[in-house]
């Protein structure tokens, strides 16, 4: 894949994460205040099953910044579409797929 193109995908799919991620943050503040304050909950666990649902969304969004945030240290390192594991290159359709992927094909399905 083109560094240029990987760089504007990764980019743009960056500041969309950052978006998902403060509403997910913002969600699960919201329904710690539930919890924590009056309520008429016919099902008590309510507010609490939403926070996790939240929360993991949010852990979820961190993991694929750290993913993209790692993708664009390959660029300026002049290592991207390499494996991190074995060196090799990565297939161009998988960085199509995804332009974060660290391993090939075969690496991933090992691990």
């Amino acid at each position: 894949m083109d560094e240029m193109v990987a760089r504007e995908r990764l980019t743009a799919e960056r500041a969309e994460v950052v978006q998902l991620l403060k509403g997910a943050e913002a969600a699960a503040a919201a329904d710690r205040e539930v919890e924590s304050g009056p309520g008429d909950y016919a099902d008590s666990a309510q507010p609490l099953t939403a926070q996790g649902m939240d929360e993991a969304m949010a852990a979820s969004f961190r993991n694929r910044l750290d993913a993209i945030d790692r993708a664009l240290k390959r660029l300026d390192a002049g290592t991207y579409g390499r494996s991190v594991r074995s060196g090799e290159p990565i297939p161009d359709g998988r960085l199509e797929a995804d332009p974060a992927a660290e391993l090939t094909i075969e690496e991933a399905r090992a691990r």
